[in-house]
C-alpha cells in the first residue's frame, strides 16, 4: 500500500497519559518508536520536542472525550493534526491495547486512511463554547421552571391554568408576595397588572391554595436559582455579542434566511465556522451535519435510509429553524414544506427544509452574499403542466367537469 506521509506519528490520548507511536519509512523499511507521557504542560512539552525530534510532519489522534483538546493545543503551530472519529479507525478485535492503538493510528495516517474531523479555529471554538453553554443554563431554567410549577400545583395553587407564564411580570410579583407570606387571594390578585386577559375574580380563584411554610421555602429557592440563571444567561449574551464582532456580516446575511432568528443565526456560525474551504460542497456539510440519509445496501437491497447522528447541536436547531420557516407565508422553504408533506408526511418535509436552510447557509457564508428567496410560486413555475394536471384531477374528484387548455 503506497505510503503518503513518510514522519508521522500516533497518538493515543487518555485523561493521565498519552502514548505516542512515531513512523519513518525509510524506503521499504519501517522504524517504530513507542513512548508514553503525562497530561501535565510540562510532559506535553516534552511530547513536542521528541516528535520535533523525530521530523514528523503529521500527528493523528483520536476525538477522546475533551483529553484530545489541550494536546492539540500544544502540537498544533509545529504540525498537521488530524483528528480521527474513534467509530471510525477500530482496531483488530481481541489486540487492542495503548501501545497497538497508538501503532495503529500512525499506520493509518501513514497510508492516508484517515478521514480528518471538522475542528474550527479558536475563535469559533471558543464561541462554540459559549453557545453551547448558554442552551445547557437555558434548559436549566426551563427545568426550574418546571418544578416551581410542580409545588403550585401541590399546593393547588392553579396560577398556570389563567396565565401564560408564570415568571412573567405579573407571576413574579404574585410569587414574591406568596414567599413573603401574603395568603389572601383577592390581594395576591389584585398585584396583577390590568391588562392581564384574566379577570380579578378568576384570578382569585385560582391562587386559593394550601400553601404551607414548606411550599414557601421551595418557591423561594426556585425563583431565586431562575433569576440567577438568567442574570447568568444575560452576561453569556453579552460575551456572545463580543465574541460576534468579527463576523458580523455573516450574521447578517445569515438573518435573510426565513425561520433563522438571532440567536440561531449565533448557533450556526459557531457550529460549522465562517469559512466554507473544510467542506469542499454543500452535501459534504449535510453529510457533517447528520441532515442526509444513510447509505445502507446489501444484494440489490435498501437495508435503511434513516438520518445519520450528525452534530447534535447544530441538527436541533436546524430543525426548529424549519418548523419556523414553514409556519411563515409567501418564501421558498413554506412552499417546500407544504410540496413534500403532501407525499412524506411533516416529519420529512421539515428535515428537507432543514437540509435546505443548512444548504443556504452554506452559500452564503462561501459567496458572502445576502439570500435571495425563489418565492412561493418557484415549483408552480418549475412543473406548471403537472401542476395544472393534478388540480384538474382534484376538481374532477370533487364531481366537476373541468377541461385544461393553455392561454393564449
Amino acid at each position: 500500500m503506497e505510503v503518503i506521509h513518510e514522519r508521522c506519528a500516533g497518538l493515543d490520548v487518555h485523561k493521565q497519559t498519552v502514548v505516542a507511536c512515531t513512523r519513518i519509512s525509510h524506503g521499504s523499511r519501517v522504524q517504530r518508536e513507542v513512548r508514553r507521557f503525562g497530561t501535565s504542560t510540562r510532559e506535553l512539552l516534552t511530547l513536542l520536542d521528541w516528535l520535533r525530534e523525530a521530523g514528523c510532519t503529521h500527528v493523528a489522534m483520536e476525538a477522546t472525550g475533551v483529553y484530545w483538546k489541550p494536546v492539540w493545543h500544544v502540537l498544533e503551530a509545529d504540525f498537521q493534526l488530524v483528528l480521527a472519529n474513534a467509530a471510525h479507525i477500530h482496531n483488530v478485535p481481541g489486540r487492542k491495547s495503548e501501545v497497538n492503538d497508538a501503532t495503529w493510528i500512525a499506520d493509518l495516517l501513514a497510508h492516508g486512511l484517515i478521514r480528518a474531523s471538522f475542528v474550527p479555529p479558536a475563535p469559533i471554538q471558543e464561541l462554540r463554547d459559549l453557545t453551547r453553554t448558554r442552551k445547557q443554563l437555558t434548559r436549566e431554567i426551563v427545568q426550574h421552571k418546571q418544578r416551581l410549577q410542580k409545588v403550585l400545583e401541590d399546593a393547588n395553587v392553579k396560577l398556570a391554568s389563567v396565565i401564560s407564564d408564570v415568571v412573567g411580570a405579573n407571576g413574579r410579583r404574585m410569587l414574591k408576595a406568596m414567599i413573603a407570606g401574603e395568603a389572601d387571594p383577592q390581594k395576591l390578585a389584585a398585584l396583577a397588572s390590568r391588562a392581564l386577559a384574566a379577570s380579578q375574580q378568576t384570578l382569585g380563584e385560582a391562587l386559593q391554595g394550601r400553601v404551607t411554610a414548606h411550599h414557601r421555602f421551595l418557591l423561594r429557592q426556585h425563583l431565586q436559582m431562575i433569576e440567577h440563571l438568567e442574570q447568568v444567561v444575560a452576561e453569556f449574551e453579552a460575551q456572545i455579542e463580543a465574541a460576534l464582532q468579527p463576523f458580523q456580516a455573516a450574521i447578517e446575511h445569515l438573518l435573510t434566511i426565513p425561520g433563522v432568528s438571532k440567536t440561531a443565526a449565533h448557533v450556526i456560525l459557531a457550529e460549522i465556522g465562517a469559512e466554507m474551504s473544510c467542506f469542499p460542497t454543500a452535501g459534504h456539510l449535510l453529510s457533517w451535519a447528520g441532515l442526509c440519509p444513510t447509505l445502507n445496501e446489501s444484494a440489490g437491497k435498501v437495508m435503511s435510509r434513516r438520518l445519520r447522528k450528525g452534530a447534535p447541536w447544530l441538527k436541533t436547531l436546524l430543525v426548529q429553524c424549519a418548523w419556523a420557516a414553514a409556519h411563515s407565508k409567501n418564501n421558498y422553504l413554506h412552499a417546500q414544506f407544504l410540496r413534500l408533506r403532501a407525499r412524506r408526511g411533516p416529519k420529512k418535509a421539515v428535515v428537507a427544509v432543514a437540509a435546505s436552510i443548512l444548504t443556504i447557509a452554506y452559500h452564503l457564508l462561501r459567496d458572502r452574499a445576502p439570500y435571495r428567496d425563489l418565492g412561493p410560486r418557484y415549483f408552480t413555475r418549475l412543473d406548471r403542466d403537472r401542476t395544472a394536471q393534478r388540480l384538474a384531477r382534484r376538481i374532477r374528484e370533487l364531481g366537476y367537469e373541468v377541461q385544461v387548455s393553455r392561454a393564449a
